[in-house]
């Protein structure tokens, strides 16, 4: 059974309690750029604990502005392991990016052993997320975030974890509006409220969990 499966097996079951861990940088940290606004975790809070029902659901955040991977992985057993989750949700690569081509290796190898580690300590099941895409003028992560989203991407499928594909969703929004990218942004990297509206709609239909109906589903996210 894979990690999807898993979830939605989890999910079918109202008497079963889940720890939901959010860890990554600052994007799913959720400071600042919102201003105020919720952010995406607290949209799939709302969705999961009070539309769905599940007040037993604990969502637990422990992203911090400026982690990358490597601030993760030495804080793993903080950030993760303690709780003894039964999901976790990992957005990484945007600060890794910095690295350049030079870091993507161990940026690779890297993530796959602490997925390892997580499933190997905990059981949990992984939603792996993709980076969202930036201002193409940001020269320190521009050349080189695609390289560092395909590494997440073949990563989650490799190790049969749910994909959450922001790179590829952002990039065709922007195909087919050039502005909507600047609707999402509040900076070069760092998604508004709108944006982080758009991570919650996609990480929910990844889920399943989505709903025509829902109030968090039916936020507006500008076109």
């Amino acid at each position: 059974m894979n990690d999807r499966q898993k979830i939605a097996d989890w999910l079918v079951k109202q008497d079963t309690r889940l720890r939901w861990v959010f860890a990554g940088d600052s994007i799913t940290h959720g400071a600042l750029h919102t201003f105020g606004q919720r952010d995406y975790v607290q949209h799939f809070e709302e969705r999961l604990r009070y539309e769905l029902r599940r007040p037993g659901d604990y969502v637990i955040r422990t992203a911090a502005s400026g982690w990358n991977l490597n601030t993760l992985i030495a804080d793993i057993e903080a950030s993760v392991l303690q709780f003894a989750p039964q999901v976790v949700s990992i957005n990484m690569g945007m600060n890794d990016a910095s690295n350049g081509l030079d870091g993507l290796e161990d940026f690779r190898s890297g993530y796959t052993a602490l997925v390892h580690t997580i499933r190997r300590q905990t059981g949990a099941a992984l939603i792996i997320h993709t980076p969202n895409t930036i201002d193409p003028a940001d020269t320190e992560r521009g050349p080189y975030l695609s390289e560092y989203a395909a590494a997440v991407h073949a990563m989650a499928v490799e190790n049969d974890t749910v994909l959450v594909d922001h790179f590829t969703y952002w990039q065709q929004a922007r195909k087919a509006n050039v502005k909507r990218q600047l609707y999402w942004l509040n900076d070069a990297i760092h998604p508004n409220e709108y944006g982080h509206r758009a991570m919650a709609h996609l990480l929910i239909r990844e889920l399943g969990l989505w709903d025509e109906q829902s109030l968090v589903c039916r936020l507006l996210v500008p076109e």
